[in-house]
């Protein structure tokens, strides 16, 4: 007898996607609709159906731990302990089964090694040295990120598409060249090359796609709308014999078409197979109501979608509240003071604040500290521990105090100056011997000509720097301003304006938020003692944390309480993302913010700004459109928005707002100060 028992868990419309058999088959699964239970159910269902064996289908995630869990939660249905599966995997794992016993129809032997990107950046530099390109102003990163998207389309070097007046991409084409015959020289291939070769094997090899094709009965895909061409490509061959494949995503929580994904992908999922049925999962199991129909509402000002409305059985709940502050630190302080409230009854690790940009996590965690709030940064790093930042306060560091080896150690080669560690580890020896200071050291040994000439200009250069630099702020230079001459004077700033990728720009603006940090001290003693205490603060004495993560980082999660503050024209939706891809920027940014609101169970909580210290400068600010776009019969605003009082606030004046503020932590704080 067969047990059927995971279908009386399903709604009707996900018994529907489960049963539905015959051809190919769109899941619009929106936001908590229990996609994942869909997908696994089906493959449950598949096979207790004996529609087809383990061996014949297909299912391919992004993570291995979706992998994982989806594998998981099949042997949960199927009552079972183990059971193989052979095909359950990402894009990458099942393209390497595939592509280790067809290898020699690309060049490569079965035992091919995968290079990772380390290894991919060694071999570009490489190249880039032959050919006599400086990789100090073309960061490898930036050519390899060229070279990716190349492969996400399916060229080969023979098969890309040039202007002929772009010599940029005209020299990155050649490496291209170079670095494939090089990867098949060692008999390697990068982690695009895995579906690349595939592809090629496939198109030249009409008998092997067709023993996959009709091997795989059945073709089950998650997150389908993050595919990009080439792994839609991909799919489609595979595809071809038994047509059965199932597709399951959400159009609306597209967010990575930076990463190569293509929305048309699920927006033509129709046109590319025909006699496609199309199932909506719209009950949501996740979220109340009014934050349903919030997010709704937002969503459906995007044109290109494939529409859906969620709802759900359960509360309305609360209405999404909308704030707005006089400038960052105000709004720092206010959700601080509604996260010292809310934690009486919910526990921190519930609780999360989804940002647009890293840098904008700088204020929330400056005032965490300050009133003994815990918090965790979810896929990045905290903002004084980010690599540019230490940097950064290394250079200040040994400015202030020349007996500062360990910050000295730090920046002495960075940018490249020519001293390697051989030349840093005899300094460090002769100074430790002699009794010296890392930096007296240097220039004994200078004076002695016990260094190479290479390094012994690198090392005359930063000394002399340090000397210039002192002098200014002996001569009363502001901090901030003695930093801004640092960066300059090193060429650390103009490092990163050379490498033209998203990191360097990401670093570039961690940098000017950190100027901004500065201004709020003194002098550079008190700013360097508040980075000494910020960054050597145990916050591990309590388990519970407060979330900080970008938007894009929170897909996939839920918490009962989140957080989304600069919702400003310019940060959100992002100048840049409008300003590269237009109409198709701006769709995107509605999409990032509907997961960002999304991801709230019980409480969602925007904030806008009305000025705000954002790329180097203070900004009034406005309120992002997507604001007005909003639904107001789910919305409550605070006083602000009706006060006219605002209407003449000088945004120029100096306030200082901790004296306003009497919130559980900032009363701990004071008692901390006593």
């Amino acid at each position: 007898m067969l047990n059927f028992d995971y279908l009386n868990n399903l709604n009707d419309k996900q018994k529907e996607a489960v049963t539905y058999l015959n051809g190919p088959l769109l899941i619009v699964a929106g936001a908590g609709s229990g996609k994942t239970k869909v997908l696994t159910s089906r493959i449950s269902h598949i096979i207790l159906s004996g529609k087809a064996s383990t061996n014949e289908i297909l299912a391919v995630t992004f993570t291995n731990k979706a992998a994982n869990e989806m594998l998981s939660r099949v042997l949960s249905n199927l009552k079972k302990k183990k059971f193989g599966m052979p095909w359950i995997g990402t894009f990458h794992s099942i393209c390497v089964k595939i592509l280790r016993k067809h290898a020699r129809a690309v060049e490569l032997n079965y035992n091919f090694t995968i290079v990772d990107q380390d290894d991919q950046k060694k071999l570009l530099k490489n190249i880039c040295k032959s050919e006599k390109i400086d990789t100090k102003k073309i960061s490898p990163n930036y050519i390899l990120s060229v070279i990716e998207k190349w492969k996400n389309k399916g060229w080969y070097p023979e098969n890309v598409k040039l202007k002929k007046s772009d010599k940029l991409e005209q020299a990155f084409l050649k490496i291209y060249k170079i670095y494939q015959t090089k990867l098949l020289d060692l008999n390697a291939c990068d982690f695009n090359d895995l579906i690349l070769h595939c592809i090629k094997i496939f198109e030249q090899n009409p008998d092997i796609t067709k023993m996959y094709s009709k091997n795989f009965k059945y073709i089950l895909v998650d997150e389908y709308q993050d595919t990009n061409f080439i792994q839609s490509k991909w799919l489609n061959l595979l595809s071809l014999e038994n047509k059965n494949i199932c597709c399951v995503g959400d159009d609306d929580q597209s967010i990575y078409s930076w990463r190569g994904a293509e929305i048309k992908n699920f927006l033509e999922f129709d046109k590319i197979y025909e006699n496609t049925k199309v199932i909506r999962l719209e009950k949501n199991y996740r979220s109340t109501q009014n934050i349903l129909s919030t997010a709704s509402s937002l969503i459906s000002n995007n044109e290109n979608r494939v529409g859906k409305t969620l709802f759900t059985d359960g509360e309305n709940g609360e209405l999404v509240y909308m704030d707005s502050y006089r400038n960052g630190k105000d709004e720092a302080v206010g959700v601080g003071d509604k996260i010292e409230k809310l934690k009486k009854n919910f526990n921190l690790n519930n609780i999360s604040i989804l940002v647009r940009a890293i840098f904008q996590t700088r204020e929330f965690e400056e005032r965490f500290l300050k009133i003994g709030l815990p918090y965790r940064i979810i896929g990045g790093t905290k903002f004084y521990e980010r690599a540019e930042i230490k940097d950064c306060v290394a250079y200040l560091r040994i400015v202030n105090q020349p007996k500062d080896d360990l910050s000295l150690e730090r920046i002495i080669n960075v940018p490249k100056r020519s001293i390697g560690e051989t030349t840093i580890k005899a300094i460090y020896d002769y100074a430790k011997n002699n009794g010296y200071s890392l930096e007296v050291g240097a220039k004994k040994m200078i004076e002695l000509n016990l260094i190479k000439p290479k390094p012994k200009l690198g090392l005359n250069s930063i000394l002399n720097l340090l000397s210039r630099w002192r002098s200014e702020l002996k001569n009363n230079m502001s901090h901030v301003k003695l930093l801004q001459i640092i960066l300059d004077d090193s060429g650390y700033s103009q490092k990163l304006k050379d490498k033209k990728d998203l990191e360097n720009e990401n670093r570039l603006e961690n940098i000017k938020e950190l100027l901004n940090a500065m201004k709020e001290f003194d002098n550079l003693e008190s700013f360097l003692e508040h980075v000494a205490l910020a960054t050597s603060l145990d916050q591990d004495w309590q388990s519970e944390k407060v979330n900080l993560m970008t938007m894009h980082a929170s897909k996939g999660l839920e918490f009962d309480i989140v957080f989304l503050p600069g919702w400003e024209e310019g940060l959100f939706p992002h100048q840049k993302s409008i300003e590269e891809k237009g109409e198709s920027g701006l769709e995107e940014e509605r999409r990032l913010a509907y997961v960002g609101i999304t991801r709230a169970k019980k409480i969602a909580k925007i904030s806008f700004s009305m000025n705000r210290f954002y790329q180097g400068d203070w900004m009034d600010s406005m309120a992002s459109r997507f604001v007005d776009e909003l639904p107001e019969e789910y919305i409550k605003k605070n006083n602000s928005f009706v006060d006219e009082s605002n209407q003449d606030f000088d945004f120029n004046q100096d306030i200082d707002f901790e004296d306003e503020v009497r919130s559980p932590g900032w009363i701990r704080y004071q008692k901390k100060l006593k």
